[in-house]
């Protein structure tokens, strides 16, 4: 492709919707609408009703901007419900467009970026792909055993902001993203914390099923015991444990909020509480750094900081202390998951990078035993 591609970018998350047009890894505009905390897609009778929402959504959008589908060279979603898979880029393909009606739930809004940018591909006769979806699975077989041969552990991290700002670093730098090590630190609601060896990100902490530290709304890791003991109370049903640990745990559990922000004005304010919960939760990420130095051998080029807690002084300046005895560190604050998206299909159609292809079949299928 000569001349640089205009492509359609779409990502869904569980409370918003975001939508950008880049030409090439230029963005001629990004939006992001934000449906609000709760359960905002059980506002919708089926997913079918929910996809409708969306692609009026986009489409409104884009109209608004003076853009047509028809326009596009290409569309790019995040992903979702998928088998585990290899990082990069995939052809949207059919057995990818039905795994999204098996996998996932019923009504978690990540599958309709697939759904959609797949529909549009067929319309208007132009490829479409997802990149770094959540699904993607680079771990060392060594990562995956724990104490009990029936529970594996599995790759859960924040993959598309994490690949992005690991060659954001790479370029910067004028380095390969396959030559280096990196532990990348994604600090949002949810926290991961990720070895990346020359190119694959060989164990994190699995930010879905609880491991890893504490975050403003996340438990991360519990001593066992006392856990089961708490499920076995009769206090909580399963689906309210799980709600606790999950989405009303961490930082939010100890002192009623999940922003940092209000969290540090408490402080600031004098709650001597709030403060031992924050250092609590900094140094946790601290030592989930030092034992992802140790999966990388000690051979760290570099420590980044990204998500929105990466915007707090007090982190940095906090985790900088702790870790910089490790590895220079780079902060780069917020999230740029609309840019990953369209910076990874550039390096497809520039033959930089070779898009998968979707078989339906887990990249890892377990040990022979």
């Amino acid at each position: 492709m000569d001349a640089e591609p205009l492509i359609l970018v779409i990502n869904f998350g569980s409370t918003s919707t975001k939508i950008g047009v880049f030409r090439g890894e230029e963005a001629e505009f990004t939006q992001s609408f934000d449906h609000g905390v709760g359960d905002y897609p059980k506002r919708f009778a089926d997913l079918v009703e929910h996809r409708a929402f969306a692609e009026q959504l986009i489409e409104g959008v884009l109209s608004e901007h003076g853009y047509k589908l028809a326009d596009f060279d290409v569309f790019v979603a995040r992903g979702g419900a998928q088998v585990f898979i290899q990082s990069g880029a995939y052809l949207i393909n059919e057995r990818m467009y039905e795994d999204t009606f098996k996998f996932g739930g019923h009504s978690h809004p990540g599958k309709l970026g697939t759904q959609i940018a797949y529909g549009y591909s067929q319309t208007y006769d132009k490829p479409a792909y997802i990149v770094n979806a959540p699904s993607v699975d680079e771990f060392d077989d060594v990562a995956r055993l724990t104490g009990l041969h029936d529970i594996m552990r599995q790759s859960r991290i924040h993959t598309l902001n994490q690949k992005e700002v690991a060659h954001r670093y790479a370029r910067e730098h004028d380095l390969v993203y396959k030559e280096i090590n990196l532990i990348v630190c994604h600090m949002g609601g949810g926290i991961s914390v990720t070895a990346h060896r020359r190119g694959r990100m060989v164990d994190s902490n699995d930010i879905i099923e609880g491991e890893g530290p504490m975050s403003p709304t996340r438990a991360g890791m519990l001593p066992v015991l006392p856990l089961l003991r708490l499920a076995y109370s009769g206090t909580y049903t399963q689906e309210e444990l799980i709600l606790r640990t999950v989405k009303t745990g961490g930082m939010y559990d100890h002192i009623g909020t999940d922003d940092l922000r209000k969290a540090e004005q408490m402080i600031a304010d004098g709650d001597t509480y709030a403060q031992i919960v924050v250092e609590s939760m900094f140094y946790q990420i601290a030592k989930q750094v030092g034992a992802m130095a140790v999966v990388l051998d000690g051979k760290v080029d570099a420590i980044l900081f990204t998500g929105g807690m990466a915007k707090s002084h007090k982190l940095v300046e906090y985790l900088t202390e702790k870790l910089s005895w490790i590895a220079p560190i780079f902060s780069y604050p917020g999230e740029f998951e609309l840019q990953g998206l369209a910076s990874g299909i550039v390096r497809v159609l520039s033959g930089e990078e070779e898009a998968h292809e979707y078989t339906g079949v887990d990249v890892w299928t377990g040990f022979d035993r």
